[in-house]
């Protein structure tokens, strides 16, 4: 299946493209940012009169300035090669070094000034001396010419390093990005032998398919829509948990509809610098309209599109707020004729900006839930039509034991399966792979613990007392597997699923489950006569279905039918109600867990030699199977519905 996520057109792009043209239309002239390249002037401007001035005036290999004094005793000693004479200005140079009296070390070449009024003879000296008097300077100077040349060495290391960094930080655009203009988007091509994902690649979600066929269509026939003076919806918003395929989903309607697929984050388009995140917004929505009939699909939609606060930020201007409303802009900007169809996935859709899902913008909402047991079949056999299964593996089976898991769930238990079927150096992947491979992804890999024989011995006591009860008690769900491996946090665990899938759960099927959770901490006082901490786990879950029953479902008479804590309000449980309705909702969850405890105590003992039948069971093979439980348990595998 063709599910990896599209490549990006270009690397200063914050989307990726899927099915786009060959060859795309050439973007319009639009607006040059001439910002940065006025900077980019002025800083060669500044770098040349710092290298101008440096290499002029501050050069360390220029001729020392000497006194006239010095100068003419130099004469006398004979010491004088060869002088230039300006005016009053002289240049010379020494047949032998000497040490500068005013500092400086030693030298050769010097320069210096005759006074005005000096009356020495100077060119008598020089001819008795053979001083040579020239007629070029001493020290030849650079050109302006030179200098020029010099001065723009920085320069063009400076460009060199700008050009470096760009290629680095990405292959083709990246100089005219850093300059400030943004290369014109590139096409893309699938990789050869791939196709694009369509609802073939979809299963276990068909009612959420139905509700998107008249995207597909519209998208296929859209000049039917328009003589009817129907308009598509403008916006789709996906919303579902995480791993149900909403991105999936999108992909497959712009593959059914063959039209160009535009996906991004949308915490891609924020960045620190404010604006940019509103500009790539109308770039997106600019392609997409050029491509039409497009789709623009946007990840996570909630990162930007979070209900708008009342104050101002600490600058003034929120980034994530700029870029919010210049997608609410541009939504509103779409006539019904461009064709551009604007999808979102997000799993907080309480979250989002009324603004968002009003008419005109995300004006449909579809909910993705995970897929029901036949969903997950569909889905295993998609996600294992590649791999080699042996004749074993019933996949109708293995759908039933994973409840409540996702598509993204059910690819990740077929690779887990592959990778223990390769370093088991097999040939096909076998249901025994597929049931350790379930264990893995639920409760962790094996822990490698050594336990004393006594802990051993009381994890398999706890373990068999929750199996043990969920054989007995008619509202619990049935048993799958036993084992005393350490997984996870958990020493042991005890894996029941439901029989059917429920949508809507009864007092007693609840109760049952109560009953079930308590089973091993009902096993450890039965047979030890002592309770330990390995029920922490069980106590949680079994507060959070009596506070349930309490205080959201009515199942309590002293309560009532109300809600007094809301599934929100958990969090901050204390503040939904007042304090009487706080102490009577504790009252009741206490009766409820008393009373299912002690229900499971009494079953226990009055079923002691099945307890102690699958106890050593599990010592002596540390895990059962659904079947060999049943069996050493003496109870009679049933079908069982939802009791009362």
């Amino acid at each position: 299946m063709s599910d990896a996520a599209p490549p990006r057109k270009a690397p200063d792009q914050p989307w990726r493209t899927e099915g786009t043209p060959d060859e795309p239309p050439r973007r319009p002239g639009g607006r040059r940012i001439r910002g940065r390249w006025w900077s980019l002037l002025l800083t060669a401007v500044i770098v040349f009169l710092l290298a101008y001035v440096g290499l002029t005036y501050l050069s360390p290999g220029a001729e020392p300035t000497i006194s006239y004094t010095e100068f003419s005793k130099q004469v006398d000693d004979g010491n004088v090669s060869k002088i230039y004479s300006k005016g009053d200005a002289i240049q010379g140079q020494l047949k032998n070094a000497r040490d500068n009296p005013e500092g400086g070390g030693e030298y050769t070449k010097f320069k210096t000034q005759r006074p005005a009024f000096a009356d020495d003879a100077l060119w008598q000296k020089l001819s008795r001396h053979d001083v040579t008097v020239t007629a070029r300077p001493v020290v030849q100077q650079r050109s302006l010419l030179s200098n020029v040349l010099i001065s723009l060495v920085p320069i063009v290391i400076l460009v060199a390093a700008w050009i470096l960094v760009a290629r680095r930080t990405g292959a083709g655009g990246g100089a005219g990005r850093m300059l400030g203009r943004r290369a014109p988007p590139k096409p893309v091509e699938l990789r050869p032998g791939t196709q694009r994902t369509t609802f073939a690649d979809v299963a276990g979600i068909d009612e959420v398919q139905g509700e998107l066929d008249d995207v597909v269509d519209f998208l296929e026939h859209p000049e039917a829509y328009r003589s009817m003076g129907a308009k598509m919806p403008r916006g789709v918003l996906l919303a579902g948990s995480p791993g149900t395929g909403k991105t999936l989903l999108a992909r497959a309607v712009a593959g059914e509809a063959g039209v160009p697929f535009f996906s991004a984050s949308a915490s891609e388009f924020i960045e620190m610098i404010v604006g940019v995140g509103a500009s790539r917004v109308r770039e997106l929505f600019a392609e997409a309209r050029k491509m039409a009939p497009s789709i623009i699909f946007i990840d996570e939609i909630d990162t930007i599109g979070r209900v708008r606060s009342g104050g101002a930020s600490v600058s003034g201007h929120d980034e994530r707020e700029q870029t919010l409303n210049q997608i609410l802009t541009e939504m509103d900007g779409f006539s019904g004729s461009e064709g551009v169809v604007v999808i979102a996935a997000t799993n907080r859709a309480d979250i989002l900006d009324p603004a968002l899902t009003r008419p005109g913008r995300f004006d449909r909402v579809v909910n993705v839930s995970p897929p029901d047991r036949g969903g997950r079949e569909a889905i295993l056999r998609i996600h294992t039509r590649e791999i080699p299964l042996a004749e074993d593996v019933d996949l109708a089976r293995l759908a039933r034991t994973t409840p409540g898991m996702t598509g993204a769930d059910l690819a990740n238990l077929a690779n887990e399966a592959a990778l223990l079927a390769v370093k088991r150096k097999q040939d096909q992947v076998t249901a025994s792979d597929l049931s350790e491979a379930l264990e893995k992804v639920q409760l962790g890999a094996e822990r490698t613990l050594v336990m004393p024989e006594e802990d051993r011995r009381r994890t398999a006591f706890h373990e068999s007392g929750h199996a043990l009860l969920g054989m007995l008690q008619p509202g619990a769900d049935p048993v799958r597997k036993i084992t005393i491996v350490p997984r996870g946090r958990a020493l042991g665990v005890t894996m029941s699923t439901p029989e059917v899938e429920r949508y809507a759960h009864s007092e007693g099927y609840l109760r049952g489950r109560i009953i079930g959770a308590l089973g091993g901490m009902a096993a450890e006082e039965v047979v030890y006569g002592v309770v330990t901490t390995g029920a922490e786990s069980d106590l949680e879950t079994v507060t959070n279905i009596s506070r349930g029953m309490v205080a959201r479902w009515g199942m309590s008479e002293r309560v009532g039918r109300l809600s007094a804590l809301p599934s929100d309000a958990q969090q901050a449980y204390g503040l939904a109600a007042a304090p009487h309705t706080l102490d009577v909702i504790d009252h009741e969850m206490r009766r409820i867990v008393d009373e299912c405890y002690e229900e499971a105590c009494r079953k226990l003992r009055d079923h002691r030699s099945q307890l102690d039948a699958l106890a050593e069971a599990l010592l002596e093979r540390e895990t059962l199977e659904e079947a060999d439980a049943y069996r050493i348990a003496g109870i009679t595998r049933l079908t069982k519905g939802d009791g009362a």
